[in-house]
């Protein structure tokens, strides 16, 4: 497992080294400007960055009782500047099981970002959807052992349209920026909108349609921001599937569009160590039956065309800067109806040793309306989350 991590970084930073300097052209010695002494030069120094959790769970589930070691994810990047206007970030993940689509090694994120403005930024690549306040959060700033329900299901995670793990992330290009300074220069509002594939990460178009995806917040005190976001767009697969029919089984085969309307509502308050945070989604449309199988085109009509979810949590301090205390109540219906619910409530604690060392344990307790078997259970998690 070591080597494969170490070959994926070393072949993805050799990539992109080679990738930059076919973007900017050969390196040349970086020349004054006339008249003064100062240089300029045409890529800055790279830094390089990351993080690695591994985690310890356990499900006391009666009859379906498991637990076990592995590693959730590890992550290095490489970024800088180009000139002065533009910044530029790629970064790989691996997770404790390579062999599937879903959880082998990838490219995240790899996207080059104009920002002399501030109130218009424009990136190209591919990054996170800018949708929910959740999504492009770093796991471990997160504080759980997992991204709510509904942003996992809702925002490109674990898809519910059945979508490959694409981390909330898709390929496009993105406008954002922050306008209206208060009387100590706090900008009041804040948008973004971009324009993506909707296939998720590392992957073309299908259907040659696109996701129009953007959010828009304001925020009236010092931490606090109140936002809401919308998404309009498709999933798609080119493929085949055999149902059962009147006469027998039926095979059918081509390309299936399915339409992908969603909304969520935010509000949010940090400060002082203190992270309080609510959002709800709802979506409308239909999902794929295989979520493993992307030449699969079965539709899951079973389900239905409606989803939602709602979760709110609190992370507060205990002891500053080293002990919190956190609790977070997480309900997602993938149906938008009662008897598909399922809910999380959670409790736990982080504890810094440094910076970037931290322990995170928890207890959750679960309410599964879907499973007929057993609807109430616990959890155990603890992660141990190192960054550099």
């Amino acid at each position: 497992m070591f080597k494969t991590i170490v070959r994926f970084f070393g072949v993805t930073a050799a990539l992109f080294s080679v990738s930059v300097a076919s973007a900017v052209g050969p390196v040349v010695p970086p020349v004054a400007d006339k008249g003064t002494d100062s240089v300029r030069p045409l890529v800055g120094k790279p830094k390089f960055s990351g993080y690695m959790i591994g985690r310890y769970q356990a499900s006391l589930q009666d009859g379906n009782k498991s637990n076990s070691f592995d590693l959730r994810m590890a992550r290095l990047s490489v970024g800088g500047r180009i000139l002065d206007d533009f910044e530029y970030k790629i970064q790989g993940q691996i997770n404790g099981n390579t062999s599937t689509l879903r959880n082998s090694p990838r490219i995240v994120d790899l996207f080059v970002e104009w920002q002399k403005y501030g109130f218009l930024k424009v990136k190209a690549g591919q990054f996170k959807r800018p949708f929910t306040f959740e999504n492009p959060m770093n796991p471990i700033d997160q504080g759980f052992m997992c991204y709510s329900q509904n942003v996992s299901r809702l925002a490109g995670f674990t898809d519910r349209n059945g979508e490959h793990a694409s981390n909330g992330r898709d390929i496009g290009v993105q406008l954002q920026g922050d306008f209206l300074p208060d009387s100590h220069g706090r900008n009041l509002i804040h948008y973004e909108v971009g324009v993506f594939n909707g296939q998720g990460i590392n992957c073309s178009d299908v259907d040659n349609q696109k996701d129009v995806i953007g959010g828009l917040w304001v925020s009236p005190l010092e931490g606090m921001r109140i936002g809401a976001f919308g998404w309009a767009g498709s999933y798609a697969r080119k493929g085949s599937c055999t149902v059962d029919g009147v006469t027998g089984p039926q095979t059918y085969s081509g390309l299936v569009s399915l339409n992908q309307y969603r909304y969520a509502f935010s509000v949010e308050y940090r400060k002082a160590g203190w992270q309080l945070r609510s959002e709800y989604i709802h979506s409308t449309g239909y999902s794929f039956k295989d979520t493993d199988s992307e030449d699969n085109i079965e539709v899951n009509g079973g389900a239905g065309n409606k989803s939602d979810g709602i979760y709110a949590l609190c992370i507060a301090p205990v002891i500053p800067d080293k002990l919190s205390f956190k609790m977070r109540y997480d309900l997602y219906r993938k149906s938008a109806a009662w008897n598909t619910s399922k809910t999380f409530y959670e409790v736990g604690l982080n504890y810094l040793f440094h910076k970037n060392l931290e322990l995170q344990c928890e207890y959750a307790f679960v309410n599964d309306r879907a499973n007929s078997m057993k609807q109430n259970y616990g959890m155990l998690d603890f992660e141990f989350c190192l960054r550099f």
